[in-house]
């Protein structure tokens, strides 16, 4: 398994390829994809950083794991391919973009337009084993996802970082609030937003009125 990913970021993660954590990872992710069902498709592993180029990136959404039923992962946290039912937290999502921001429920939960916009639609851990949530946990995906954080951090200016429940709001160390904008509020999951932490948090317009104010365009939620 070739790591494919887009030349811009190549040259910002470069040097991590040649760690021996990312050197096992590898290994460890091929083994898996050899003798099982794995997602996303292997060369969709690291899609999000096709569709959102280096330079371009101005919104971090950060995931935890990809979806692990057939058909649905596509590389971008959140997101399913086109013509797969939208998830129960892809559901809130877009309940809450409509009340924010008026705009009707799409018909495809497929996020490739956002990550076309400069949205990286990052998982902490970029696989997953079939019908098994966290397979692939604490195996080196999480040592390399918060390297691309704060590398994002450290080498660009005014990207909007959204953090949604416990697990990705600890990356808010990774990130200098000095020259960024983090946006915090609890998980868009059922469990979470029925306890009223999702619903109202304006994240999609709080983000866009940001990236106006910096001299960028606005994302077409």
């Amino acid at each position: 398994m070739n790591v494919r990913i887009h030349d811009s970021w190549k040259k910002a993660l470069e040097s991590e390829f040649e760690e021996d954590y990312f050197k096992n990872l590898i290994e460890f992710v091929k083994q898996e994809y050899s003798e099982h069902k794995c997602f996303p498709p292997a060369p969709q592993i690291f899609a999000a950083f096709d569709h959102s180029k280096f330079e371009d990136t101005k919104v971090v959404i950060l995931g935890q794991d990809p979806y692990h039923g057939s058909g649905q992962a596509n590389g971008l946290c959140f997101s399913v391919n086109n013509g797969v039912s939208f998830p129960p937290s892809l559901k809130n999502i877009f309940r809450e973009i409509e009340n924010d921001l008026g705009k009707p429920v799409p018909i495809t939960g497929n996020l490739e337009r956002w990550a076309d916009q400069g949205v990286l639609l990052l998982n902490a851990t970029l696989t997953v084993r079939e019908g098994q949530a966290g397979s692939h946990q604490k195996k080196g995906w999480e040592t390399f996802t918060d390297k691309v954080i704060k590398t994002i951090s450290e080498e660009k200016e005014n990207v909007v970082f959204m953090l949604w429940g416990g697990y990705a709001q600890k990356k808010v160390k990774l990130i200098d609030d000095s020259k960024h904008l983090i946006l915090t509020s609890g998980h868009p999951s059922p469990l979470s937003a029925n306890r009223g932490y999702w619903f109202g948090n304006k994240h999609f317009s709080k983000a866009n009125d940001y990236l106006q104010k910096t001299g960028k365009k606005a994302i077409d939620w």
